[in-house]
């Protein structure tokens, strides 16, 4: 099909999606309209859940297996909103609509470079397609609980907005609980145990705790305090504060490493809720990259989680959109984005594919 026809599908698919309230584990109704996309094109697919994925026709099980990933849930609009956030419609270049950025436009862009390449003949890879679910709560039926019934991946595009760069590594995440004590008490009388003065020190130690391996790529860990709580009554003084600490690890460390770290170092109980969401990265010397580098386009670590860390296999995060529009009150995306980015992933495919 003719790329241009096939990017005017493309984004009406989009205005499709953004039409249909998608919130994480609510999907249904997004996953119909992708198997009607398949089923358009004649392409046969599988649903799991709200999982929908295909594989292209001439797929051959001893070639290694290239993934086109992106999801089709989205996060619940906030309430800066101005504009409708399930009314898809165009200003000024841009459309606007909720997961137009995040991920909406990666999606149809992915999906129509699969189309694109699912009659090709002698391809050095087969190429998987997955709409995927639970992305934005990193649910049990999302890519990773998906994984187990796919074939084997060898490489991956994660479909993510990166204004078309190449997002070579992503920091990874873990979240922690803390929990600092003290003596529980009435305020009228003296305390030299009050957890809230305790808690002075803990946060002043978690400022300026720093991590000693820095990324080339990722830069260093970064260690934030999100959260704290304590206290019910305004007389009395309580047993103990809780923290909430966000901690984004680069390639240089395992979660587990950073884990036993601050368990081991922290001067206060530390317990991280899991540890699943490593960090992911893909050698700059790898076919793909270097097809993307060819194309001129940079290379850069990203700072934000994705399906990626689902992953085990070499994985690339790449799309049209950007990042900081996700998430945020009037999403919108520019259509000549996702016009420039259906064209840019076939022309690094086509260098990495043949």
């Amino acid at each position: 099909m003719e790329q241009k026809l096939l990017t005017e599908k493309a984004i009406n698919l989009l205005k499709e999606l953004i039409s249909i309230q998608s919130f994480s584990s609510e999907e249904d109704k997004t996953a119909d309209a992708i198997e009607n996309w398949f089923t358009s094109f004649n392409i046969p697919f599988t649903r799991d859940n709200n999982n929908v994925y295909a594989k292209n026709k001439h797929w051959d099980p001893s070639k290694p297996t290239l993934l086109l990933n992106s999801h089709h849930d989205t996060v619940k609009p906030n309430s800066a909103y101005t504009k409708d956030p399930f009314n898809p419609h165009i200003e000024d270049g841009k459309l606007y609509g909720l997961g137009s950025n995040d991920a909406g436009g990666c999606l149809v862009s992915l999906l129509a470079t699969f189309v694109h390449y699912y009659n090709a003949e002698n391809l050095n890879h087969n190429i998987l397609m997955v709409a995927s679910m639970e992305e934005e709560s990193a649910g049990p039926n999302s890519l990773r609980g998906l994984l187990p019934k796919l074939p084997k991946i060898d490489v991956a595009i994660v479909g993510e907005p990166t204004l078309m760069q190449l997002a070579i590594a992503e920091k990874g995440l873990i979240v922690f609980d803390a929990e600092v004590k003290g003596t529980p008490s009435h305020a009228a009388h003296p305390n030299n145990d009050n957890s809230i003065y305790n808690t002075i020190k803990v946060l002043e130690w978690f400022k300026n705790y720093t991590f000693n391996k820095v990324s080339d790529v990722l830069g260093e860990v970064k260690l934030t305090v999100t959260q704290v709580n304590a206290g019910k009554q305004h007389n009395v003084v309580p047993a103990k504060v809780d923290l909430v600490i966000d901690v984004r690890v680069n390639d240089k460390y395992t979660n587990k490493e950073v884990a036993e770290m601050l368990q081991k170092e922290a001067p206060c109980k530390i317990t991280p809720r899991g540890l699943k969401l490593n960090s992911s990265a893909i050698d700059i010397s790898h076919p793909l990259v270097q097809s993307g580098i060819a194309l001129g386009r940079e290379t850069y670590g990203s700072p934000t989680l994705s399906d990626q860390a689902a992953l085990t296999c070499q994985s690339l995060k790449l799309g049209p959109g950007d990042s900081t529009r996700s998430h945020s009150a009037d999403e919108f995306i520019y259509v000549n984005e996702i016009e420039e980015g259906i064209g840019l992933y076939i022309k690094i495919l086509n260098g990495f594919l043949q």
